[in-house]
């Protein structure tokens, strides 16, 4: 796709690397934004701009946040003492869209896929196995989509906890198998949370 101008190329071509984006969609979408009044562009372009400069990763949970602790593990109301693993941040905002949930949450960053080249090295499974030795928790929950490579996830997880004495659940399998859980409807989410069950590693 050749243009007139090096600059709207060059914004098509950043569009066109987002996921899902192809080049006839970025140009669509530059050619929208051109349209645009000016103040409207700049305060697009600065709202990038402020996110990349302030929006990180909670240095417990590694859930977004704007500050070092997330607002979920920094609230005094909310119970420390059950953790939620998922797999990303898509995950934590459609477990606390059913509002069935009031515990906290470690975001893995993804899930163990060796066709796709993750292992366990590549996610925050360290950083989970350290947060349950060092904290006395209640439960710990497995909320990871119902796949093979969330299973996959888990099974590690769960043995590299051989010594854990706390509960070990998992979401009800109401959510569909091959779902993933960000995609599936608030209502069987929350039933699934609210009806977990005991996780083993034969289930």
């Amino acid at each position: 796709m050749n243009t007139t101008s090096v600059y709207l190329e060059r914004a098509v071509t950043q569009f066109a690397s987002l996921p899902g984006i192809g080049r006839k969609t970025a140009m669509r979408l530059v050619l929208h934004l051109l349209r645009r009044e000016r103040a409207d562009m700049e305060a697009f372009a600065s709202t990038i701009s402020e996110l990349a400069a302030n929006v990180r990763y909670c240095s417990v949970c590694h859930n977004l946040s704007d500050e070092s602790l997330c607002p979920i593990c920094a609230s005094t109301g909310r119970d420390h003492t059950t953790v939620c693993v998922v797999e990303n941040v898509q995950d934590v905002m459609a477990i606390e869209a059913t509002q069935q949930y009031n515990g906290v949450y470690h975001v893995l960053g993804g899930v163990i896929s060796p066709m796709d080249g993750i292992g366990p090295q590549d996610l925050e499974i360290e950083s989970l196995v350290e947060r349950v030795k060092a904290n006395d928790l209640r439960e710990l929950i497995f909320a990871l989509s119902p796949t093979m490579e969330g299973d996959t996830t888990a099974f590690y997880i769960f043995r590299r906890l051989p010594d854990i004495n706390i509960p070990v659940t998992t979401l009800a399998r109401g959510v569909a198998q091959n779902d993933q859980l960000q995609y599936t409807d608030e209502l069987t989410l929350g039933r699934s949370l609210v009806e977990r069950r005991p996780f083993t590693n034969q289930h």
